[in-house]
């Protein structure tokens, strides 16, 4: 008898130890076990200095060329010089003086930036919860404080397998810092992942197109059409956070894999061929199932590993979709 595949799930592959009616800016339930407020200090004000440094070296000026203002309006009237637009010519101006003067108009700059992050056990529970909520945290900071440069209002959607919170968009460093606590220490009733109720629940209360950053790891399915509704309405833009842990399956033996969100415990020898060639499998296959929902979306992914530079892969998107406009 030929031995057959090991079953792993296509969407929800077991990782080692992991696996309407909201009120605006209620954080209920944000920590987990006793946090000083020294603790929480130290660790905001630790993101922010790290932050602002980038932002001020590196992010901002590709922030400002990427993400455009809605349109343009009047700024003044100048004489008109050679090699201006004759298109942009004031008439009646011109008639009065005798002289050809032009209009001049400014960009409206004015956005509204809002991180969707994804709390749900899968990405805040196990060996690397701490990693993720921090790098979550200082790449938060880092669109935070790129939008409050070009002042932007920027706001915060957290989600589970529920709509946590929503922290309404607004300017300033005081918000900015607020944000950060809330990406470090938010902790959420529910332990699921439902990515297409979140999407909903923004696209009821955000009329105004907006700058959209959605923070997941992508585990689940059934996201499909509220995504791509999103991506008509707003300028949405997927951030995957790559784990290692769930990248590739550990050949540590028999080992006991739990799922962090729904509790299911299963036991599996890691080092069986069969096993990882099925979970390399289902990898591909949820990878492409991705790739092949954000090209009909037409969403530009960004990855951002758990580890190493943050500004480079930032840049290097940054740079992408000043070539894909």
């Amino acid at each position: 008898m030929t031995p057959t595949e090991p079953d792993i799930p296509d969407a929800l592959p077991l990782t080692p130890s992991r696996r309407e009616g909201v009120s605006k800016d209620s954080l209920a339930g944000r920590t987990n076990g006793p946090v000083t407020p020294q603790e929480i200090l130290r660790q905001v004000r630790r993101i922010e200095i790290k932050t602002r440094r980038l932002v001020d070296q590196v992010v901002a000026g590709e922030y400002h060329s990427t993400f455009k203002g809605q349109g343009l309006e009047f700024d003044q009237v100048r004489e008109y010089t050679p090699g201006d637009d004759v298109r942009t010519i004031d008439w009646n101006v011109t008639a009065r003086t005798g002289h050809p003067y032009i209009k001049t108009f400014v960009e409206t700059r004015e956005l509204t930036v809002l991180l969707l992050v994804d709390c749900s056990a899968s990405t805040r529970s196990g060996p690397l919860a701490r990693t993720v909520a921090e790098r979550q945290a200082e790449l938060g900071a880092l669109l935070a404080f790129s939008a409050i440069r070009n002042n932007d209002k920027v706001g915060a959607l957290f989600f589970s397998d529920r709509v946590e919170a929503f922290v309404s968009p607004r300017k300033g460093s005081h918000h900015a810092l607020r944000l950060i606590r809330d990406l470090l220490f938010f902790r959420p009733a529910g332990s699921g992942t439902a990515i297409g109720p979140a999407l909903d629940y923004l696209n009821r209360v955000q009329h105004r197109r907006a700058v959209v950053f959605l923070l997941s790891d992508f585990l689940t399915v059934g996201f499909d059409a509220s995504l791509r509704l999103t991506a008509r309405r707003h300028e949405l833009i997927p951030i995957r956070l790559a784990d290692p842990l769930v990248e590739a399956l550990p050949a540590v033996g028999l080992a006991c894999l739990r799922d962090g969100e729904d509790g299911v415990e299963q036991w599996v020898d890691t080092g069986d061929p069969r096993v990882q060639r099925a979970y390399r499998a289902a990898r591909l296959r949820h990878a492409s199932r991705l790739e092949r929902l954000f090209r009909s979306a037409r969403c530009l992914p960004l990855e951002i590993p758990l580890d190493g530079d943050l500004v480079q892969p930032l840049r290097s998107y940054f740079h992408r979709r000043g070539t894909r406009r």
